[in-house]
């Protein structure tokens, strides 16, 4: 057995387990650190650890570590090991892994042990990057793009703050949503495709959302009033949101998000492309050391 641990040490958190993390898995296997000291570099550690075959890679990151190396191991025989230690960890979350880091190796590493591997679903941007998580546009996607840059409170609150701020430039535009056959001429604030349910830092825009069933679940949140959606934001950390009589849900295999919005899209809180943007899942495309299960809040089953 060979793996890379793939740690970026820009985060705090990563610093201070990283020395446990490695101990962790060298009980269990050959290991070879990488230290990436920016994004380019943890990609491209990344790319390496896949290309030479190595039989896990690991990485201590959050949502924007996780969605690099989702880029190389997409396909792969390597299995993705996730410990987070970011903001919003939306992916370990959905794939029902322990907040904390060091838990988080335990279960890799007996994965390992067991033989252990699952396969999960991916999105991908035709044209574009895959992605594990959700694929947002409209205001959540503002409102993540803002968080990105803040330097306030970290977690759910520096998302919470984000939101606040971007209330004031709420107004809903035209999306087409073509979903398999079924096409949604709508006034949006906002839409959402889901390959696992959560984004930003644990809230289930897409509850229902499985990525192990080959499909999206796409949430489309239509014209909606400020006051209105004060009154829906706590339902959304609930996932009761999909039910507002202003909230359409639809799922699919494939997926294309158009309208003259001007929308720019992100996926696992990355920035993509400006809509019109086309999507497919890809079914069991990322192999990764996680429980079998995980129920709605993110807690293996």
């Amino acid at each position: 057995m060979r793996t890379v641990v793939l740690i970026n040490p820009s985060s705090r958190r990563a610093a201070s387990v990283a020395a446990d993390v490695v101990r962790r898995f060298r009980v269990v296997s050959a290991v070879r650190v990488v230290l990436a000291r920016d994004a380019a570099e943890l990609a491209a550690g990344a790319r390496t650890a896949v290309a030479d075959d190595v039989d896990v890679l690991a990485v201590l990151g959050g949502d924007g570590s996780a969605h690099a190396a989702v880029q190389a191991c997409a396909g792969a025989r390597t299995a993705l090991a996730i410990i987070p230690v970011g903001t919003g960890n939306d992916l370990a979350r959905a794939l029902g892994l322990p907040s904390d880091p060091l838990a988080a190796a335990r279960v890799a590493t007996d994965a390992v042990q067991g033989g252990q591997r699952r396969a999960v679903d991916l999105g991908r941007v035709v044209g574009g990057q895959r992605f594990a998580t959700v694929l947002c546009a409209g205001f959540d996607a503002q409102v993540n793009a803002r968080a990105n840059h803040s330097r306030l409170p970290i977690g759910r609150a520096r998302y919470d703050v984000a939101l606040l701020r971007e209330l004031a430039e709420l107004r809903a535009m035209p999306l087409r949503v073509e979903a398999d056959n079924v096409v949604l001429d709508v006034a949006a604030t906002c839409v959402a495709v889901g390959n696992t349910p959560f984004y930003g830092g644990g809230v289930p825009i897409c509850p229902e959302a499985d990525p192990t069933d080959g499909l999206f679940d796409v949430t489309v949140v239509g014209e909606i009033s400020r006051a209105d959606l004060l009154r829906v934001l706590p339902a959304m950390r609930t996932g009761k949101h999909v039910e507002h009589p202003a909230v359409r849900t639809v799922r699919a295999r494939s997926v294309r998000l158009g309208g003259t919005n001007g929308w720019t899209a992100f996926a696992d809180g990355e920035p993509q492309v400006r809509l019109p943007v086309s999507l497919r899942c890809q079914p069991g495309a990322l192999r990764v050391l996680a429980p079998a299960t995980a129920t709605r809040d993110g807690e293996a089953a």
